[in-house]
């Protein structure tokens, strides 16, 4: 049965692992020459003191490759799911060779057995190659990434780690499961795509928050959790637009930022411009301050949007938790896909024949 099974697995992971030879050799060329850049600004930064300036330029330089890498890494289960799990047992129905296959001494619950584990631990290892490949090449961009693409950020959790090993394991299951109801390749190549990308919206928006309770806490205004302060329409107040971003706490995936006015109610956020009520006729926020030094005179400013007692409430998970949250993701998955196999299993014996 190992031996059936390369047999008729064999184009898929040579065509696979030329391509992972292709992006790993990608990644190697350019690897080194983005590390020493990395490294040079850290050095050049770390004596004038604008390290925070370097770590925007840098990223914005290598923010397309960075996407691409990551991209690459997401997709790599959902086509393990259609063209590895979708045809697993449907090539076989459609072609009528399930009346030999499993009217010989080897049952039909061995040969899917035997095709479950060769098929499926090849998926996770490419996944996982391909994972650890491309978290080589981004390390210095994971230092240096700008809120929204943090290694704690939905887009980015997803394509490190351990959990892409998990995400093509029940990619590949969930294939094979849609083509025993389906009985036909390219429907349940369509009902496979379908459910896995359900899956990915799904898990990221509504379930990985709550993995772990949240921590929720306010915070003072600083230019780490400010994007922007600008005059409003109405000229008697400024306009303040919240980063999704906590002071002290580099890398943490922020759930909710919002402003809190000095009554300790909600009055905007979430990437929306707020009105602050603070004079811009007189003190720290009026033009004629702000001119003077842009800088100084936007610490003053903030300083004075402090002290009337506005604030960030933030409800985020800490970037402490990126382990935990991946190794409890990667058990969800492990559980499904097991749960996948077991129906599996159940189906092949008594309703398929």
């Amino acid at each position: 049965m190992i031996w059936l099974t390369w047999r008729q697995f064999r184009v898929a992971a040579a065509t696979t692992a030329a391509a992972l030879v292709v992006l790993a050799a990608a990644l190697a060329l350019t690897g080194p020459e983005l590390a020493s850049d990395y490294s040079a600004g850290i050095t050049a930064c770390t004596r004038d003191g604008g390290c925070a300036h370097f770590f925007d330029r840098f990223f914005d330089d290598y923010e397309a490759p960075f996407q691409a890498a990551t991209v690459v890494v997401l997709v790599l289960p959902a086509l393990i799911g259609l063209f590895w799990g979708a045809p697993l047992i449907t090539r076989e129905l459609e072609a009528g060779t399930h009346l030999l296959v499993w009217n010989q001494s080897i049952t039909r619950a061995r040969w899917l057995a035997v095709k479950l584990t060769v098929t499926g631990l090849a998926a996770a290892a490419a996944a996982g190659l391909c994972s650890l490949a491309v978290t080589w090449w981004s390390a210095p961009l994971d230092k240096s990434a700008a809120p929204g693409f943090t290694l704690m950020d939905p887009l980015v959790f997803g394509a490190r780690a351990i959990v892409p090993m998990a995400y093509a394991a029940f990619a590949f299951v969930l294939g094979v499961t849609a083509g025993l109801i389906v009985r036909r390749t390219l429907p349940a190549m369509a009902l496979t795509l379908a459910v896995f990308a359900a899956v990915q919206i799904v898990m990221p928006l509504t379930v990985r928050p709550h993995l772990l309770p949240p921590v929720s806490s306010s915070f003072e205004l600083g230019p780490e959790n400010v994007d922007s302060f600008n005059k409003s329409s109405d000229e008697a107040f400024p306009q303040v637009i919240l980063d999704k971003a906590i002071p002290g706490h580099t890398g943490a995936w922020v759930l909710s930022s919002r402003l809190t006015d000095p009554s300790g109610h909600v009055v905007g956020g979430d990437g929306a411009p707020v009105t602050v009520r603070v004079s811009v006729t007189s003190g720290p926020c009026a033009p004629s301050q702000q001119a003077q030094d842009p800088a100084q005179g936007f610490d003053a400013c903030i300083a004075e949007i402090n002290r009337l007692g506005y604030r960030q409430e933030a409800i985020y998970q800490p970037f402490e938790r990126f382990w935990p949250l991946q190794w409890i993701e990667t058990g969800i998955y492990v559980l499904v896909t097991a749960g996948l196999a077991g129906l599996c299993f159940r189906w092949i014996r008594r309703r398929l024949s």
